[in-house]
């Protein structure tokens, strides 16, 4: 996600803030375009505080009030040096007007352009870092609910096709969590959640952090829960100009993570490869093609 000029202090301030002033300032972060255009009562209202916490967030964070906050953000809308994603909120606000064609072709440039941000190099060297993290692991202990739960899946499934090294936290019964209780700081969580976030993914996340396993973080936002808890995060953007948020970015992140991993295992992802190719074919798992036949 873009950073506005107050996010870094921002982000070093969140944690002594009080809950509401934890809000607006996680707008803050999220928002930075919105900052700059937007009156403060109405991005208090999309924060869904109460102006007056605003201002007292601006005062927290050494200004006079929240109107010199505003000037900082257009001052750096208007220099460029911000980077917002102008055209986001005109392709949301213009999609009834335009049509299903309008909106199927907004949807895919704006997903190309969030997973083209994370092949910059900042982006970059936090998914290096988590796929070095997770390499060193002895077992990854993967977790992802509701709509991230197929991104915490694709990881799982790339890993199991090399080793033994992945455990997916997801059963019948209300069981998934169990094998966490197995886990040491040999091993490490990878989570996925982004707004809005499920309790069960944080509360779990928290359970192995209290107990010494480090958590690697797929999700949304620099102050997001995850982001409070885990050694490593990867944020990832979701805004989309349709009503759910864009999972694809996230998606990419955990294919990009489980190649990685998967090609520092050099002879012995191959011995396990060639394992599964011998049970694929065994179990004729595959449709054959029509021109191939079988030997007589």
């Amino acid at each position: 996600m873009d950073k506005g000029p107050l996010s870094d202090a921002i982000i070093t301030a969140f944690d002594g803030l009080s809950s509401q002033l934890r809000t607006a300032a996680r707008y803050i972060v999220d928002h930075p375009r919105d900052v700059a255009l937007l009156s403060m009562r109405e991005q208090a209202r999309q924060a869904g505080v109460q102006p007056a916490t605003m201002t007292r967030l601006a005062k927290q964070l050494g200004f006079d009030g929240y109107d010199a906050i505003r000037e900082r953000y257009a001052e750096a809308l208007r220099e460029g040096d911000a980077g917002f994603a102008g055209k986001a909120g005109e392709q949301a606000r213009s999609q009834k007007l335009r049509g299903d064609h309008a909106l199927a072709a907004d949807m895919l440039r704006t997903i190309g352009t969030q997973i083209s941000r994370l092949a910059e190099p900042a982006a970059l060297d936090r998914i290096v870092a988590a796929a070095t993290r997770l390499a060193r692991a002895r077992r990854v202990y993967c977790l992802g609910l509701r709509s991230s739960h197929a991104v915490a899946w694709q990881f799982h499934y790339i890993l199991s096709l090399v080793g033994e090294k992945s455990v997916m936290l997801d059963g019948i019964g209300g069981t998934g969590a169990d094998a966490v209780g197995r886990a040491t700081s040999a091993d490490v969580l990878l989570v996925a959640s982004v707004l809005p976030y499920t309790r069960a993914t944080i509360e779990i996340a928290e359970y192995a952090r209290d107990n010494g396993v480090p958590v690697v973080a797929v999700t949304d936002s620099e102050v997001a829960p995850l982001a409070q808890i885990a050694e490593a995060i990867i944020v990832v953007p979701t805004e989309s100009p349709s009503f759910l948020h864009a999972m694809a970015p996230a998606f990419a992140v955990a294919e990009v993570l489980g190649a990685l991993i998967a090609g520092r295992g050099g002879e012995a992802t191959l011995a396990a490869l060639e394992r599964f190719d011998g049970q694929l074919a065994a179990l004729n798992t595959h449709l054959q093609s029509r021109n191939s036949k079988r030997a007589p």
